[in-house]
């Protein structure tokens, strides 16, 4: 496929992304749960907050990207801290 550039950390982040997946996925069929309401008052799941993890954390990178904050590296940290916090209190 020549219209993209198919590197290692291209393949590492689509790799994870279909890991996520696949757990969450197993998750849901081993450990059924309840949607839970937490300070977005809205009843949300496993499923919804790594989505809205994954679309946070886009954001976090694009912004740092366009502010030139730090080293991009840096800025899997400030997604992590954020996952973690959509995945407590979400």
């Amino acid at each position: 496929m020549a219209w993209m550039a198919w590197t290692i950390p291209t393949a590492i982040f689509f790799g994870v992304i279909a890991c996520l997946l696949i757990i969450f996925t197993i998750l849901a069929i081993k450990y059924p749960e309840t949607p839970r309401v937490g300070i977005l008052r809205i009843e949300t799941t496993r499923g919804d907050r790594l989505f809205i993890t994954l679309l946070g954390s886009a954001f976090i990178n694009l912004i740092w990207l366009g502010l030139e904050v730090a080293p991009q590296p840096y800025a899997l940290l400030a997604c992590l801290v954020y996952a973690v916090a959509v995945f407590r209190w979400v």
